[in-house]
């Protein structure tokens, strides 16, 4: 087995690995809290107490990963290309007698 031959087939290997873990669990730990949701400090005395929230995950501790969040913006821009557009706007203030 050549160097290049292994070097792609660790490259599949990787890349189906994580895109099977972006489809069973899309999000993952916030990178910034660690999961917690909230920065730990502590008080004169040493002891460990909550700090404020973490604003990247709004205090829940959770963030999409980054593989689901492309496939996320993927499917939402296929989608909006493939659906039939209506050739005409409604319009609101239409009584029922009225024909376009």
């Amino acid at each position: 087995m050549t160097l290049v031959l292994a070097a792609s087939l660790l490259i599949l290997v990787v890349t189906f690995g994580y895109a099977a873990l972006c489809a069973v669990s899309p999000f993952g730990n916030c990178r910034k809290c660690r999961g917690w949701g909230f920065a730990m400090k502590t008080d004169r005395k040493g002891r460990a107490k909550r700090g404020k929230d973490c604003r990247r995950c709004k205090a829940t501790g959770k963030r999409i990963r980054t593989g689901r969040h492309l496939y996320n913006l993927w499917c939402r821009t296929y989608d909006r290309g493939t659906t039939d557009q209506v050739a005409a706007p409604a319009r609101p203030f239409a009584r029922q007698g009225d024909r376009p």
